[in-house]
């Protein structure tokens, strides 16, 4: 099978977003006809809390060139303190992708509030640049994952 090198690169993301907070600024986004590419699967969790660093691991593992965790502003916390306990979990992850040989610029935590639909809709599209820039994520790839 040959590869097509004309092809543009486009990365898959995964957007881990909080229900009361990202999604809903993800949908606002959606509602004022602001534009993100569609090659950014969010997936709704109840709380960035929620988010396991495993899971983050296995996006990677399975084809992801990006992930980015989306959660309330600290202190806005729907679960009241849920966004502090996601903060410290992900401090802990960038230190283990570090290590892995992941460039820390794959993974990224913003915090995006329910009436902040422009800053979604510009966080991914600055985030689906970067990771353009940085070309495919091989390092953590399982082949079985990959479509043939």
């Amino acid at each position: 099978m040959q590869v097509d090198e004309t092809k543009e690169f486009k990365p898959t993301i995964v957007a881990f977003c909080c229900n009361w907070c990202s999604y809903a600024g993800a949908d606002l986004s959606g509602t004022n006809r602001l534009n993100y590419p569609a090659n950014v699967k969010i997936i709704r969790v109840p709380c960035s809390c929620r988010v396991n660093p495993m899971f983050i691991l296995r996006a990677f593992q399975r084809g992801a060139d990006g992930v980015i965790m989306c959660g309330c502003h600290p202190g806005d916390c729907h679960y009241t303190s849920g966004n502090y306990y996601a903060r410290r979990r992900m401090t802990l992850l960038f230190s283990m992708l570090d290590f892995l040989g992941i460039e820390k610029e794959r993974t990224r935590v913003e915090w995006v509030s329910a009436a902040e639909g422009a800053k979604f809709a510009a966080t991914m599209n600055d985030f689906v640049a970067t990771i353009t820039k940085l070309g495919e994520n091989r390092r953590l790839e399982d082949i079985r994952c990959k479509k043939q």
